[in-house]
């Protein structure tokens, strides 16, 4: 077996998640295949080059060797694989956006289009491995959320701008709980509720597992998607974290949780800064728009002075530069 650039590639995935399962989902390959793969490369080179632990995966003394000298061939064949899609791209350049869930997409590709720009948008759940396909030259720019306690690993070079230093998250419920009758819910009103929570969104079930704990809560705990989730509230069947721009519905409410114990910072990421700033104000506006139109998000925004004069979002959801990783 020869060691070719994937090989390198998945390496350098499982060191940075951490994990053989969040490496497989950042690469696109089933997580058996992967487990196969790393071992024919330990194999190849004779020891091995992490410790599975319970916590994830950890670089042996050898794999740090390794990793050391797969990551600079790794970034530059990133570097080879940019200059030469832009080259190739001569019907007119295309912005390739990827971004985690948000209801200010719409919004914001319409603005975009606007303009005479033709974005291709690129959805995931993990905002990781979004930062990661930004870095790869796979995407132009990425706008992303940081759950609160679970800090992205962003890859070096990329530039960041803030689009909300604290978004709350709501709990969306059925409408006819009891717990719907009031604008705030207290987390013990929930405890007898069985909650559904996405394991595979970055740092999600960690950061909902503290707030549920903090409260004293051991709740029954489902696993699936937010689209099945949003099914089964409507049913009665549990309840759910949800973006404080969701909208209610008939069959589901949508409520702030009292002390706002849980948060995401909104990200917006791009590889050179004039790319971000081609961007940003059509989506700052696009923010602006959903987070008005929800009804609890507004209450919320006005209650806690997060609003002007006029009516949109401002301190923590104003232009806010922070560190760039060189």
């Amino acid at each position: 077996m020869e060691l070719e650039v994937r090989h390198l590639r998945a390496l350098c995935a499982i060191a940075d998640t951490g994990s053989l399962h969040r490496a497989a989902r950042q690469l696109g390959v089933a997580q058996p295949s992967l487990s196969t793969q790393l071992r024919r490369i330990e194999q190849e080179l004779g020891g091995a080059l992490f410790t599975r632990e319970r916590t994830g995966c950890r670089p042996t003394p050898l794999g740090r060797v390794v990793l050391g000298r797969a990551r600079p061939l790794v970034a530059e064949m990133r570097a080879l694989v940019a200059e030469a899609r832009t080259a190739a791209a001569v019907d007119g350049p295309q912005l390739r956006i990827g971004s985690t869930a948000s209801r200010a997409l719409a919004g914001w590709l319409r603005r975009l289009r606007a303009r005479s720009q033709e974005p291709v948008l690129q959805m995931d759940v993990s905002p990781n491995a979004l930062l990661r396909m930004l870095a790869d030259g796979q995407l132009d720019i990425a706008f992303v959320h940081e759950v609160e306690g679970s800090p992205l690993r962003i890859p070096d070079g990329l530039r960041l701008r803030v689009l909300v230093e604290r978004e709350p998250q709501f709990v969306s419920l059925p409408s006819n709980h009891p717990a719907a009758a009031h604008p705030v819910v207290r987390l013990s009103e929930l405890a007898e509720d069985r909650w559904m929570i996405d394991p595979t969104v970055d740092g999600e079930w960690d950061a909902v597992y503290r707030m549920l704990r903090s409260a004293g809560l051991n709740p029954r705990v489902l696993h699936g998607d937010y689209h099945t989730a949003a099914s089964l509230v409507a049913t009665g069947e549990v309840v759910t974290v949800v973006q404080p721009t969701a909208q209610p519905r008939p069959e589901a409410a949508v409520r702030r949780i009292h002390g706002d114990p849980l948060g995401v910072r909104l990200l917006l990421a791009a590889r050179t800064q004039e790319e971000l700033d081609s961007v940003y104000p059509e989506l700052e506006e696009a923010y602006e728009e959903v987070a008005l139109q929800a009804p609890g998000y507004r209450e919320w925004l006005e209650t806690t002075g997060k609003t002007e004069k006029e009516g949109r979002p401002s301190g923590e959801g104003r232009p806010t530069h922070v560190p760039v990783r060189t």
